[in-house]
């Protein structure tokens, strides 16, 4: 009962932090990972172990899910080589200098608990940066940049933390085998996803109830974990492809009601596991810090600083090297990206780089250690969690609470690429519902319908505000219902052609959806 007290008491931290880091513009895993240090100070706090089987799952699954589906295929392609240096050169270069510098200052650890500390540590979590970076609006293309970093690079460094964790606790792995065992668990992970998702949207066909809909969007997400991982796949992967080709055909599939209860739900579930995740890394290291010993303490915590410094500096030397690079290679052959899509610029090279806050990944694959008896414990686990939770404190603190100051001082602006193509899907859209009105009789009910649509139309032509009103009449629910079908083939057809991307679409679908439900309420017989 103590623990589920504690547990609600924090929930309720976390929702006031929220609220506050929102209003003083700072991500709120920032002020999380403050409340999971304060509360590791805290005598007498209860120490919760988790299933290391579970930590991955619970944590790391729905969140991953929550983004890939809104992820880009069209934008992550036109910046394919910016997103794989960040998502597999700079991950496997931030590993290698994790584990040069643990070994520096521990050299009792093996190097299979070195490679596993830099694994845990690599993979950025773009959740906290993108939450600022929305409210300020950059150039897209930093936004898409970090977004696509995020979804790819936990594959790779969680694949490199299977083999370590595996070759540490005793575990037999041919050098030989690693490469072929990488393509084989990405390869296989896309099939899977790809076959799963289109399983799910079978079975989830005729299922109508909103609370059964959503509670089996869990049970799917959870399930195509574990039985990728039961398989030897690449959990990460699978999830991916699963989530993006469900959002290819899901929106079809779904009414406003559904979609805007679904949403809603993943919002709270993924601000829960965020506040756990730091109340369970807050409680282990309560453990840890009753365990150290006085000698350990200089040497646990001067390889604390040096992995801090080391994951912050690799990234900030790579993607600078990389954008002086890209901008030269831009001056010598010429710009050959698509329309809106800007070209590297020192600024936004500042912004990337200073973007490598750590965060809920890093928290689940520490907690996911091996943990037991001595003998059994992953070796040098308590100097691992305490690095990874040092990293993830330090980059949401100081970078996290820096990056709007930044973004101020260099002045980068958004580039209008989403607007635009919202507004090119606000009029598609409303061409098509008007369509669907030719040659209906003239009533009142149907000439307001048209006049919504063609304010539609100038709205995306020129951003104007909307001023249409409701209307009623006898008949209309059905003609309703049909234009607004059109608008989400026409929405679909424009994302299918890559005349819009995924920001644009969901901006868009959002607004079809309230015009979805304002035309219930319109139809709705007055009594």
């Amino acid at each position: 009962m103590a623990i589920f007290e504690l547990v609600i008491a924090l929930l309720l931290v976390g929702a006031v932090l929220a609220l506050w880091a929102d209003k003083i513009g700072v991500p709120y895993p920032a002020l999380l990972a403050l409340a999971g240090a304060a509360l590791a100070l805290i005598p007498g706090t209860p120490q919760v172990m988790l299933d290391p089987e579970l930590a991955l799952a619970l944590f790391v699954a729905p969140v991953l899910l929550d983004a890939a589906y809104d992820a880009s295929p069209r934008d992550l392609k036109q910046n394919l080589i910016a997103v794989s240096s960040l998502a597999l050169l700079v991950v496997g270069v931030t590993i290698a200098a994790v584990a040069v510098i643990a070994r520096l200052f521990v050299p009792g650890m093996s190097w299979a608990a070195a490679v596993a500390l830099g694994a845990i540590v690599a993979p950025p979590d773009a959740s906290a940066a993108t939450a600022v970076l929305r409210r300020l609006r950059p150039p897209h293309r930093l936004v898409v940049i970090l977004q696509g970093e995020s979804l790819f690079n936990d594959a790779g460094a969680l694949l490199v933390y299977r083999v370590a964790v595996a070759a540490a606790t005793g575990g037999v792995l041919s050098h030989w085998s690693v490469a072929p065992m990488f393509v084989l668990t990405c390869g296989g992970g896309v099939v899977l996803g790809v076959v799963l998702a289109r399983f799910y949207m079978w079975l989830t066909t005729h299922v109508d109830d909103i609370p059964i809909w959503v509670l089996l969007q869990f049970i799917g997400t959870f399930a195509v974990w574990m039985l990728a991982d039961r398989l030897g796949l690449s959990a990460i992967i699978t999830v991916i492809s699963y989530a993006m080709t469900l959002a290819r055909r899901a929106p079809m599939r779904s009414d406003a009601r559904h979609r805007i209860s679904s949403y809603a739900v993943w919002d709270v579930a993924v601000f829960v596991l965020n506040v756990l995740a730091f109340v369970l890394i807050g409680l282990q290291l309560r453990g840890i810090l009753t365990r150290m010993r006085g000698s350990d303490w200089h040497t646990y915590l001067m390889c604390a600083l040096g992995v801090c410094a080391t994951v912050v500096l690799v990234r900030i030397v790579w993607v600078m090297a990389y954008n002086t690079i890209a901008r030269w290679s831009a001056r010598q052959v010429g710009s050959r990206r698509r329309r809106f899509m800007t070209m590297p610029t020192v600024g936004g090279g500042l912004v990337i780089s200073w973007c490598g806050m750590r965060g809920i990944v890093t928290l689940a694959a520490a907690l996911a250690l091996p943990d037991g008896p001595p003998s059994t414990a992953f070796p040098y686990r308590d100097l691992i969690i305490l690095c990874a939770f040092c990293v993830v404190l330090s980059t949401l603190v100081v970078q996290g609470m820096t990056l709007r100051p930044l973004i101020e001082w260099l002045g980068l602006k958004d580039d209008g690429t989403v607007d635009r193509e919202v507004r090119v899907a606000r009029a598609e859209t409303a061409r098509a519902a008007l369509r669907i009105l030719e040659g209906q009789e003239s009533v009142p009910s149907v000439d307001e319908l048209r006049r919504q649509y063609e304010t539609r139309i100038r709205l995306g032509e020129a951003p104007l505000p909307d001023g249409s009103t409701a209307g009623s009449g006898a008949g209309l629910s059905d003609l309703q219902r049909r234009a607004i079908a059109a608008q989400r083939q026409a929405l679909m057809d424009l994302r299918a052609r890559a005349v819009i991307g995924d920001d644009a679409f969901h901006a868009a679908e959002e607004e079809i959806d309230l015009l979805e439900l304002a035309a219930d309420e319109r139809i709705r017989p007055q009594v």
